[in-house]
């Protein structure tokens, strides 16, 4: 005797509705975009794909009362990165000026094709606010785990490897001491023209080099006990890590980095940023669908 196979009403009911989602998908992303294009050439940007990275955090650690290093974990970027693949120029930053969206710089440049510094990272962020309502897209700093997964190898990990119980104090200040100087004697006076440090594996220039560059990522103070716990954490959101040549961590209203601001150790020469660009809805969508539907 032939026996039918039916399947169960919640299966079917499921698979009709994935057929409808992906439907109602493709005719979403196959209409037209209306928006005209700005009057500007858009962004470069570089696609860096979902990755596990071994990150050494970001923060202030003390144990037991004493500066440490902060740890090294393993961490996972779920989703791709678009990042702009050079720092904004003083030229781009000039049309948000005249757009009447940025504040006016205190001392421009005389060339539009370096990297734009002077900003503070409330310039950072109105910029990134004109360049989203300009292109219909998202547009927003990087956290310092996007940024460093972004550097890739040029990611400098410049902790001191001391251990806080095995050593005499004065060991951390002698090799901080050495680092500082070290950075002073390779600190770059003026920026150069975008792409004068070449590209990294992502093809992502100048990145680690040229400027620093601002992060949305506030600065943390962790406090640890002498077995290495947690015991306590505060974040100060008037205070922002910037990333280049070293982390370092900056006041959110310098302009002028040289001028003061910077909580710990040499402070950047030059200041700007670079942007990241978020998925769209269509993106957001089809990623989506993705994990919905069965592998």
């Amino acid at each position: 005797m032939a026996t039918t196979l039916r399947p169960s009403l919640p299966a079917l009911t499921t698979s009709l509705g994935l057929l409808f989602m992906a439907g109602a998908a493709a005719l979403l992303l196959a209409a037209p975009m209306q928006r005209p294009a700005p009057g500007f050439p858009l962004p470069q940007t570089a696609t860096i794909p979902p990755a596990t990275l071994l990150h050494r955090l970001d923060g202030e650690y003390s144990r037991a009362g004493r500066l440490v290093d902060a740890p090294r974990v393993t961490v996972r970027i779920d989703g791709p990165l678009e990042i702009m693949r050079y720092q904004v120029t003083a030229a781009d930053y000039a049309r948000c000026v005249a757009a009447g969206a940025c504040k006016r710089l205190d001392s421009p440049a005389a060339r539009g094709d370096v990297p734009v510094i002077g900003v503070s990272h409330a310039d950072a962020s109105d910029y990134a606010a004109w360049l989203s309502r300009e292109t219909g897209e998202v547009w927003r700093l990087p956290s310092d785990q996007e940024w460093a997964h972004a550097a890739g190898s040029r990611f400098v990990d410049d902790a001191n490897g001391l251990d806080p119980e095995a050593i005499n104090p004065a060991q951390r200040w002698l090799a901080d001491y050495e680092r500082e100087a070290n950075r002073k004697a390779a600190r770059t006076p003026k920026p150069r023209p975008t792409g004068s440090f070449g590209a990294n594996e992502h093809g992502v220039h100048d990145i680690a080099g040229n400027v620093w560059e601002w992060t949305r990522s506030c600065l943390r103070r962790i406090s640890l006990d002498a077995a290495g716990n947690k015991i306590g954490e505060t974040t100060n959101c008037g205070i922002y890590v910037v990333e280049g040549q070293h982390r370092a961590m900056m006041t959110s209203f310098i302009r002028n980095p040289k001028s003061g601001g910077c909580s710990a150790g040499t402070p950047p020469d030059n200041l700007g940023f670079r942007l990241v660009k978020e998925p769209g809805w269509r993106e957001k969508l089809l990623a989506n669908l993705r994990q919905l539907l069965p592998a």
